[in-house]
C-alpha cells in the first residue's frame, strides 16, 4: 500500500487520474481525517496545501499524514512536488525531504522535477520549461515561488544541510544495472538526496524502478505516477464503474495569474460573460463576494459563466504591492472560495476551477473531503465527481497547464 501526500489540490487529483486510468484504485482525501473510515486501497492520496505555508508546518502537517499512512498499514510513503520544484529558498521540498529521509531511514533518497508530457524536463540537473530554461520561461515570473534557478541540484542544496548529488540521464539511458552502480557509488561518496534526472519518460521509468524498493521518495507528477505503478502495478484490477457527472449550471473560477490563465479567460469570454473581481478594492471581502453573487444570479442558467481575479501584471503588481504577495494571493482565493459556496447554494452543479490555491480554498469551502478522480481523458486529468455534501462535478486544473480553449471544453466535458 502506497501512501502520497500531495503538496497542492490539483496535482494530487491530476496523478490520482493516471493512476485510476492504469487500472489502479486511487481515491483522493482533502480532509486526512477520512483514512481511519478508508476501505484498503494500492495507492492512497492525501491532497494538502503545504506548499506555501511555512516550512515548521508543512513538516509538521506532513508527519502527522505519515503517522496516519503507518497505522493504516503503507508500506511507502512518497511525497508529490509540483513539476516545476515550485519553492522557496526556506522550502518547502527540503525541509520535508529531512523529515521523511529522517523517520524511514531513507539514505540515499531519491528525487526528481518535471513531467515531460506537459515540456517540464530536466536534463543534466537542469530544469526546462516549454523548451527554455525555467529561468528563461513564464515560471520566473511566479508571484510567490519565482524559479530563477534552473539548478536543480543548486535549489535542493539551499533548502537541507542533507549533501546532493545528481543522476544523470546517460546513467539512466545505459540500463538498470548501470544506473543502480551509479547511485551506489553516490551513496559511497556520502550523498544524502539524489536528483534524478527526467529528459523523458523512460528517465521517470527509471528513476521510480531505482526508487521502488526504498520506503520513501519524493518527486513529481512524472515520477510518483511511474513510482505508483512499480510498486502497485500487480493490484491493477476492473475499475469500478465511473460516477456520472452531476447535471446543471456551470461555472469557471480563475485564481491564477500569468499569460497561460489571460489567453484561457480570454477564449471563455469570446462566448460566455466574465466577471474580473479587483484586489484593490477597499471594501470587505463579504461585499464583494455579495457583488458577485448578485451579477451571477441573472446569468446561472444553460450558459456557463466565470468570475475570476487574474489580471494583467501591472494591477497584479500594483494588489501585491498594496496587500503583500502572499496576502495578495489569499485574498483571492478567499473570495473565489467564497463565491464558489454561493453559486453553488444558487444551483451551480459543475465548477471548472483554475489555480492550485485556487482550487484548494473552493474544495475546503465546498466541505468536500474526499473525490473520485476520472480517469485520463482527450483532456488530461483533474476531473472529479464528489458525492457529499453535494452532488457535483469538479475540474480543478493547475493554473499555467492547458490549451486556451481548456476550460470551454472541460464544461462541455462534464454534462451528465
Amino acid at each position: 500500500m502506497l501512501g502520497i501526500v500531495a503538496d497542492d489540490y490539483t496535482g494530487g487529483l491530476m496523478i490520482a487520474g493516471y493512476i485510476e486510468g492504469a487500472g489502479i484504485a486511487c481515491p483522493v482525501l482533502f480532509d486526512r481525517e477520512e483514512l481511519a473510515s478508508l476501505e484498503p486501497s494500492p495507492v492512497v492520496i492525501v491532497a494538502t496545501r503545504t506548499r506555501l505555508i511555512p516550512a515548521a508546518e508543512a513538516v509538521a502537517e506532513v508527519e502527522d499524514i505519515a503517522d496516519r499512512f503507518d497505522a493504516a498499514g503503507c508500506d511507502r510513503v512518497a511525497y508529490k512536488v509540483c513539476a516545476s520544484f515550485d519553492s522557496t529558498d526556506d522550502g518547502n521540498i527540503g525541509p520535508v525531504a529531512d523529515l521523511l529521509a529522517r523517520r524511514y531511514g531513507q539514505r540515499p533518497m531519491l528525487l526528481s522535477a518535471g513531467f515531460p508530457r506537459f515540456g517540464s524536463t530536466v536534463h543534466q540537473g537542469y530544469l526546462f520549461y516549454r523548451n527554455r530554461l525555467v529561468s528563461e520561461s513564464i515560471k520566473r515570473f511566479d508571484p510567490l515561488t519565482p524559479m530563477t534557478d534552473p539548478d536543480m541540484v543548486r535549489v535542493l542544496s539551499r533548502q537541507t544541510k542533507g549533501t546532493v548529488g545528481l543522476l544523470p540521464h546517460a546513467a539512466l539511458h545505459a540500463g538498470f544495472d548501470a544506473a543502480r552502480a551509479r547511485l551506489d557509488a553516490l551513496a559511497n561518496d556520502g550523498i544524502d538526496y539524489v536528483m534524478v534526472d527526467c529528459s523523458d519518460d523512460s528517465d521517470a521509468e527509471m528513476g521510480a524502478r531505482l526508487a521502488a524498493p526504498m520506503r520513501t521518495t519524493v518527486g513529481s507528477d512524472a515520477h510518483i505516477i511511474a513510482f505508483a505503478k512499480a510498486v502497485a502495478g500487480s493490484a491493477r484490477a476492473e475499475s469500478a464503474p465511473l460516477p456520472p457527472h452531476a447535471s446543471g449550471p456551470a461555472a469557471v473560477l480563475v485564481g491564477s495569474v500569468g499569460p497561460v490563465a489571460m489567453a484561457q479567460l480570454a477564449a471563455f469570454a469570446q462566448l460566455h460573460p466574465v466577471l474580473t473581481l479587483d484586489l484593490l478594492d477597499g471594501r470587505d471581502e463579504k461585499a464583494l463576494i455579495d457583488d458577485a453573487l448578485a451579477w451571477a444570479q441573472t446569468r446561472i442558467g444553460d450558459q456557463p459563466l466565470a468570475i475570476t481575479t487574474a489580471a494583467d501584471t501591472e494591477i497584479v503588481e500594483r494588489a501585491q504591492q498594496a496587500h503583500g504577495a502572499l496576502n495578495a494571493a489569499r485574498k483571492a482565493e478567499r473570495l473565489l472560495a467564497g463565491v464558489a459556496k454561493g453559486l453553488v447554494a444558487r444551483g451551480v452543479r459543475r465548477l471548472a476551477v483554475a489555480g492550485g490555491e485556487t482550487s484548494g480554498s473552493v474544495v475546503e469551502a465546498l466541505g468536500v473531503r474526499r473525490v473520485r478522480a476520472m480517469p485520463e481523458s482527450e483532456l488530461g486529468t483533474g476531473f472529479c465527481v464528489v458525492d457529499a455534501p453535494q452532488h457535483l462535478s469538479l475540474y480543478l486544473k493547475p493554473g499555467k497547464l492547458g490549451a486556451d480553449d481548456i476550460l470551454l471544453r472541460a464544461i462541455e466535458a462534464m454534462r451528465a
